[in-house]
């Protein structure tokens, strides 16, 4: 059945499964909201790890029809999509001596930010993956979305290479301009959003905006943290890459009116908006398997450097409805 990190949690034997699980939910927006679908079997000898589904592209209509006369036709469209699921996480690697030392004080800190680099890894790849350049990851949101229906380019002279400044936001006249933008790309989704997901800075300039009309709720989460939401949407900021400062969605420099007169402009951000759930946006993992594994030190074993591992998955993320995920393109917020 479906399982989520807090029911994986739930099902963990070990003292240190438990502490790793909360460790990942806690420190991952993404780990604690999203479902992985334990469905997939390594069939064929164990060579296969491919799930395939069926993503709804468009919505059948309904219509009146004239007595002694048929209605129009009109079908769901799908389209075939297959996925591979990949392992992720990473590896650290103690001297004997140093375990001594620290009591297994070293263990706890290096299992601690390996895990929040394997949180920050999957973020990345989650928005960012693309199998054309890393052949053994996985696709991420934005490709996913390239091209859809519910990629929300603004207009410049009737032309969807525009883009929207954030930052000259000075009026109440201005910001609702501005929100007008956001409200008509969430409508293009099938359903409210549970989430809108943004770099710091593009989020922090929205919420000013939204300010202006009094659109931003403040409560806290389940970890006493506290939450922001945009009409109720939960604001989310992915943090950085793993092992850098660079966000995870970052600010970047594009050519908005197609090569004209424009030119390039700089500072550039996206924002994406997901419906979670089987029927929309969610992660698949292997039927029987753990979803997430830690393998310590041995200090008893034979060797001065011992080494130790976590990792996920396999896993990849799914959108069974191109609706229930949308990004906005080209918010300028520097």
């Amino acid at each position: 059945m479906p399982v989520s990190l807090a029911q994986a949690k739930l099902m963990a034997t070990d003292d240190i499964d438990v502490q790793v699980i909360d460790e990942f939910t806690k420190s991952s927006f993404l780990m604690e909201r999203l479902t992985f679908d334990d469905v997939v079997n390594a069939s064929g000898g164990g060579g296969t790890l491919t799930y395939g589904y069926q993503r709804l592209v468009t919505q059948p209509t309904a219509d009146f029809r004239a007595i002694n006369s048929e209605y129009t036709p009109s079908e769901v469209t799908k389209q075939r999509f297959t996925v591979d699921l990949k392992p992720l996480g990473g590896s650290f690697q103690i001297d004997r001596v140093l375990n001594r030392v620290a009591a297994g004080a070293e263990t706890a800190l290096q299992l601690q930010q390996k895990i929040k680099a394997a949180n920050a890894f999957f973020a990345d790849q989650v928005i960012n993956g693309d199998t054309a350049v890393d052949a053994d990851g996985f696709d991420g949101l934005s490709k996913m979305l390239a091209g859809s229906s519910t990629e929300y380019l603004p207009l410049n002279n009737g032309v969807a290479t525009g883009y929207i400044d954030l930052t000259t936001v000075d009026t109440k006249s201005e910001a609702l301009a501005v929100m007008a933008h956001i409200d008509a790309w969430l409508a293009t989704l099938d359903g409210t959003p549970d989430a809108i997901m943004g770099n710091r800075k593009t989020l922090a300039l929205l919420k000013y905006v939204a300010a202006w009309a009094d659109m931003i709720d403040k409560t806290t989460d389940s970890f006493g943290r506290p939450v922001q939401a945009y009409n109720g949407i939960r604001l989310v900021d992915l943090g950085t890459k793993a092992g850098s400062n660079t966000d995870v969605i970052q600010l970047v420099t594009r050519d908005t009116d197609a090569g004209g007169a424009g030119g390039n402009i700089t500072g550039l951000g996206d924002l994406y908006a997901v419906r979670f759930g089987l029927d929309g946006f969610h992660a698949v993992s292997m039927a029987g398997a753990p979803l997430v594994q830690t393998f310590l030190p041995d200090f008893d074993a034979p060797g001065a450097v011992k080494t130790g591992e976590v990792e996920l998955g396999p896993t990849a993320p799914v959108l069974k409805a191109t609706r229930a995920a949308g990004v906005l393109r080209n918010l300028k917020s520097a």
